[in-house]
C-alpha cells in the first residue's frame, strides 16, 4: 500500500457491486416489481396496472431498437396526455435514445425547425395533429420514421402519416426486453425547447441524473405518500411534466390522463377518482373556480394544486382553498427540469392576517431539495445582493437540476453558466429569511423617465381589484418618458369597471410614476401552458 496515499482512496473503487447510473427508468421497475397490481394508468374506460405499464414499456425500446435506434439517437413526440406519452418516458431512454416532446399547439414551421434540430429519427404522432404534424414534414429537411396513435378512447379524423400504427409498432416488440441502465447518468435522456419568443428555440438537454434527483424532489416537495393520484392537468410536453411522469412511479401513484382540459372533465375526474394532486398554470385554477354550479363538486379531502408562473391573486388563493384545494407556489425554468424553487410554508405563517398570508404566498420562495444554491446576484460582479427584500439582482442556479446546455449551441450555453452559474433572467430580490421574490424578467422591466418600474408590482395591485381576471403590463413607447406602463386587462363577467376606474385605483396603491398611463380590456393571449406572452402585448402597445 502506498503510505503516500489515503486508505481512504486504494482499494475503494466503484465497481457493479457499488454503483450503479442514477436514472428514473429504476423508478417503473420497482413499482413494477413491488406493485404490480396496482393501478398505474387511467385513461378513459382503461385501466393498466404497473406490471402491464413496464411490459408496455419495455416493447416500446424493444420495437425502437429493431428500427436501429440507439443510444443518443432522438425520438420526437406529439402527443396529449395519453397513456403512450407516459410509455415514451420510460421506453424511449430504456432503448438508450433521447426523448423530444412538442408543444401540441405549435406551428408547422416551428416544429419542423425541431424536427430538423433534433436530427429527429423517429417521431410518434397524434392523429389529432395530422394537419400541422403532415404540413412540418413537408417543410423539414429529415425524414423521420413516422408512428400514428389512434386513441381508443376518443378516436380522432386525422389521417395517418406514416405506414405504422403505435398500437401494432408496440406490440411488435419484446415485452421482456434487456434494457439497461444509461452507460453515464450524465448521458441525455430528454430534450426540451424554450417556447422561442425571440427567435429560434433552443433545445435544452437533460441527463439521467437530474430526471432521477428532480423527479424524486418532486415526491418531498409534494409530500406524496403511498399511492398517491394524479391529475394530469399540466402538459407532459411542458419541461417532461416537471418530472412527475417520473415521480409518480417512485410512491407506486397512478395517472389519470386527461386529453383536453374542461372543467366538467377536471371536476368529474377529481371527485370520482379520488384525485390528491394536481399541477398548472393560473389558468387552470381560473377554469376550475369559473366552471358552471352544476359541473362542480363537492370534494371530501383537500387537494394539493401546484402553480408557478405569476403568483395567484388573494381572491383566488381563498376561492380555491373554499373549493376545497392547498395551492403551493414553485418556480423554475425549462433549463432547470421544471420546478426547482418553492415556496415552504411555515406554520408559523398560519397566523398571519390573510393579506399578510398572501404577502407571503406571492414570494417564488427557497431552493428544491435536489438544488445545490439558488441567489440573487449582481449580474455584472455576480456579488450578492443583501438580503433586504429591496436591492434587486438576477435570479441564478447551481446543481444537479440544471440543464446540460443548450443542444447545438455552445455560445447559448456558455452565455447561460457564466461565472459558473445558470443566469436565469429573472430579476429578483432576497429576504431577511432567505426566500426569493421575483420582480420582473430582465427584459420585461419597464424604465420610465430613467425610473425602473416592476411590471409585477404593477400587476399585483390590479390583481387586487375584484373585477380584474388576468392583468399584464408591458411597456409602452413614449416621446417623453421613454416608456410607460401599459396594462392589459380582462375583467370578470359582466364587470363595468372602466379604464379611469382601475386607473384610480391603482394611483391609491402606486408611485404616480408607476401607475399605468393606458389600460387596454381585451383577451390576453397564453401560450398552452397558460404563460402570458408578454412579447404579442409589447407588439400591441407600440400600436396604440
Amino acid at each position: 500500500m502506498d503510505a503516500s496515499i489515503s486508505p481512504y482512496d486504494q482499494g475503494l473503487d466503484k465497481n457493479t457491486a457499488n454503483f450503479a447510473a442514477l436514472s428514473p427508468l429504476s423508478f417503473l421497475a420497482r413499482a413494477a416489481d413491488v406493485f404490480p397490481e396496482k393501478v398505474a394508468i387511467v385513461h378513459g374506460n382503461q385501466r393498466t396496472d404497473y406490471r402491464t405499464f413496464y411490459r408496455r414499456s419495455r416493447q416500446l425500446a424493444s420495437a425502437l431498437t429493431s428500427l436501429g435506434i440507439g443510444k443518443n439517437d432522438t425520438v420526437s413526440v406529439l402527443l396529449s396526455n395519453v397513456p403512450p406519452m407516459l410509455e415514451a418516458h420510460y421506453g424511449v431512454p430504456m432503448a438508450k435514445a433521447v426523448l423530444h416532446s412538442m408543444n401540441t399547439r405549435l406551428d408547422a414551421a416551428i416544429i419542423a425547425f425541431q424536427l430538423d434540430h433534433a436530427n429527429c429519427k423517429v417521431l410518434i404522432t397524434d392523429r389529432e395533429y395530422a394537419p400541422v404534424v403532415s404540413e412540418a414534414l413537408s417543410i423539414a429537411t429529415v425524414k423521420p420514421t413516422v408512428i400514428d396513435y389512434s386513441d381508443p378512447e376518443y378516436p380522432q379524423d386525422g389521417a395517418r402519416l406514416g405506414t405504422l400504427d403505435y398500437e401494432a409498432f408496440l406490440q411488435s416488440g419484446d415485452p421482456e426486453f434487456q434494457w439497461s441502465l444509461p452507460d453515464d447518468e450524465w448521458d441525455a435522456i430528454t430534450l426540451n425547447y424554450t417556447s422561442g419568443t425571440t427567435g429560434n428555440p433552443k433545445g435544452v438537454v437533460y441527463h439521467h441524473r437530474g430526471a432521477y434527483l428532480l423527479a424524486q424532489a418532486n415526491v418531498i416537495t409534494a409530500s406524496m405518500a403511498k399511492h398517491p393520484v394524479y391529475l394530469w392537468t399540466l402538459p407532459m410536453f411542458h419541461c417532461n411534466g416537471w418530472c412527475f411522469p417520473w415521480s409518480i412511479s417512485v410512491v407506486a401513484g397512478t395517472h389519470v390522463c386527461l386529453r383536453w382540459v374542461r372543467p366538467q372533465a377536471m371536476w368529474d375526474l377529481i371527485a370520482n377518482e379520488n384525485v390528491t394532486h394536481l399541477c398548472g398554470a393560473p389558468i387552470i385554477m381560473s377554469t376550475l373556480l369559473n366552471a358552471a354550479a352544476d359541473q362542480k363538486q363537492d370534494l371530501d379531502r383537500e387537494v394539493e394544486f401546484f402553480t408557478a408562473a405569476a403568483p395567484p391573486p388573494e381572491s383566488v388563493l381563498a376561492a380555491m382553498k373554499t373549493a376545497g384545494f392547498n395551492v403551493t407556489h414553485l418556480y423554475g425554468l425549462t433549463e432547470v427540469y421544471g420546478p426547482a424553487v418553492v415556496n415552504d410554508w411555515k406554520g408559523e405563517w398560519d397566523a398571519l392576517s390573510l393579506e399578510e398570508q398572501a404577502q407571503k404566498k406571492a414570494r417564488q420562495g427557497v431552493r428544491y431539495v435536489a438544488l445545490e444554491d439558488l441567489k440573487v446576484l449582481d449580474p455584472e460582479t455576480l456579488e450578492p445582493v443583501p438580503l433586504d427584500g429591496e436591492t434587486l439582482g438576477e435570479v441564478m442556479f447551481r446543481g444537479n437540476v440544471v440543464m446540460k446546455g443548450y443542444l447545438k449551441n455552445e455560445d447559448a450555453t456558455n452565455k447561460a453558466f457564466r461565472g459558473g452559474w445558470f443566469h436565469s433572467g429573472d430579476l429578483g430580490v432576497m429576504h431577511p429569511d432567505g426566500y426569493i421574490q421575483l420582480k420582473d424578467r430582465s427584459k420585461d422591466i419597464i424604465i420610465s423617465g430613467g425610473e425602473n418600474i416592476s411590471s409585477i408590482e404593477v400587476e399585483d395591485v390590479l390583481y387586487k381589484h375584484p373585477e380584474v381576471q388576468t392583468a399584464a403590463v408591458v411597456a409602452r413607447p413614449d416621446e417623453k418618458w421613454g416608456e410607460t406602463p401599459c396594462a392589459f386587462v380582462e375583467l370578470q363577467t359582466g364587470s363595468e369597471v372602466s379604464e379611469a376606474d382601475l386607473i384610480a385605483f391603482c394611483r391609491q396603491h402606486l408611485a404616480g410614476f408607476k401607475t399605468p398611463k393606458t389600460i387596454v380590456f381585451r383577451d390576453i393571449p397564453k401560450t398552452s401552458t397558460g404563460k402570458i406572452q408578454k412579447f404579442a402585448l409589447r407588439e400591441q402597445a407600440k400600436t396604440l
